[in-house]
């Protein structure tokens, strides 16, 4: 009796193993793609979905920022990888698709400025099988719209190999992906890597272009490099910390908030909307927070998640209306009653003024947050990891005013001074300025 009771469970361990099996293939066979064409008429680029014209209208981002990107009028997002550290690529099509955005999948392809090696034979083919399985997991999901192959592979190479192991994988995607596009996203665009791309990468279906301050020029440097196809401009925002001025001891002065809300919608005018023919859409960078060079230099939102003058910039741009609640306009700040281009050179342990001048929209209240900040010494390229540097305390008196004073370190050497301003709604301004004390 005993045994026929084991045999029993055994069975009915093994039909509830086949059904649980049966229920994930079925889960997997109820994911259905959306077909996604690059169509070309009289000379005019457009990707259609589902039939229907599809102009990208997105953001860089990651998952908890997705329903804010699809509140303030986005259509899409773009991930870097299929890797992320806190969750997964599904959770982020997932995500996305419940909140009617597409996606720009990444597909993190290794760069030889990173010490990977496109002369090894054996590396390349252990990273095509790698990024095989990751296209077949995610190549039904309703919300994929592009394949991005790489990030900015161009950026400080040597070896045009890599181009080869792109178009394998462009090739493996469309024998396994019939349902959509491949592109690579370039460090801007030169003549001599279109030349190479066009030599060694013919799957790639069309190129994503990355620019910042240079931004309004795009249609000019396409034009130098050769290339005549469609594009998307796959990251743009605020002009870059090698484009800057720079003070008289080397550090790049960054744009205030305003300085860069206006420039999102200049730029966005100037090289996104203005061509029609070639350009099938756009993501800013960042929708979200990162830091590189200052914490505040490339996020749309502050360190705390609140969200700056830009969203509001790229709400009116996606929108073509304002929000209801503005963020507070940053119009100038001093330091010792000099700018950020005046090289502010002050003496240790000294006190001085500073003051932040600010245009309130609704005249609601206002609270100011300031800090002092060595210069960053922990310099990336390529976007790469970065450590926020040391905020020194007790160094700033009524410090939730829009005048302060504050007394400077007791050390020579470089450091910045940031204002952060806040209305009542958690809408922010934000500046700095770099100061050295002699």
């Amino acid at each position: 009796m005993n045994m026929l009771r084991v045999f029993i469970l055994l069975i009915i361990i093994s039909i509830s193993s086949c059904t649980s099996e049966t229920n994930k293939e079925n889960s997997k066979s109820d994911l259905k793609p959306i077909k996604v064409e690059l169509i070309q008429e009289d000379g005019n680029y457009q990707l259609y979905r589902d039939n229907k014209p599809y102009f990208i209208a997105g953001a860089g981002t990651e998952l908890e920022r997705i329903p804010f990107l699809a509140q303030c009028g986005a259509n899409s997002a773009r991930s870097w990888s299929t890797e992320m550290d806190d969750y997964t690529a599904k959770e982020f099509l997932d995500l996305a698709q419940k909140h009617n955005l597409t996606v720009t999948m990444g597909l993190d392809v290794k760069k030889e400025r990173k010490g990977f090696d496109y002369n090894d034979p054996i590396a390349v083919k252990k990273q095509f099988e790698y990024i095989k399985k990751e296209v077949l997991k995610y190549k039904d999901h309703p919300a994929l719209i592009v394949w991005g192959i790489g990030n900015e592979l161009n950026l400080n190479y040597n070896n045009p190999k890599v181009w080869d192991a792109v178009n394998d994988i462009a090739k493996m995607i469309h024998e396994i992906d019939p349902n959509h596009p491949t592109t690579t996203m370039l460090a801007g665009i030169k003549k001599y890597d279109v030349d190479e791309i066009a030599k060694r990468c013919p799957e790639l279906d069309f190129l994503s272009i990355q620019m910042y301050g240079d931004l309004p020029n795009l249609q000019l440097r396409i034009k130098e490099s050769g290339y005549e196809g469609p594009y998307i401009v796959s990251e743009w925002g605020a002009t870059g910390h090698w484009e800057v001025a720079r003070t008289s001891w080397d550090t790049p002065i960054e744009q205030t908030s305003k300085e860069k809300a206006d420039s999102y919608t200049h730029r966005y005018k100037a090289a996104i909307e203005s061509d029609s023919l070639h350009c099938l859409g756009s993501y800013v960078f960042y929708w979200g927070q990162k830091q590189e060079r200052t914490p505040t230099w490339y996020g749309l939102f502050t360190e705390d998640g609140k969200p700056t003058e830009t969203i509001d910039a790229m709400y009116h741009i996606w929108k073509d209306e304002w929000p209801e609640n503005r963020a507070p306009q940053l119009d100038s700040m001093f330091l010792n009653g000099l700018s950020a281009f005046d090289n502010v050179k002050l003496e240790k342990s000294q006190t001085y003024n500073a003051e932040v001048f600010i245009h309130n929209y609704e005249n609601d209240s206002l609270r100011y947050n300031w800090e002092i900040m060595y210069e960053s010494t922990d310099l990336g390229i390529g976007g790469d990891h970065e450590n926020k540097p040391e905020i020194l305390e007790g160094l700033i008196t009524n410090f939730n005013k829009s005048k302060i004073v504050i007394k400077t370190p007791d050390e020579k050497g470089a450091f910045r001074l940031f204002v952060y301003v806040f209305d009542d709604q958690d809408k922010v301004a934000t500046a700095n300025i770099p100061f050295y004390l002699n």
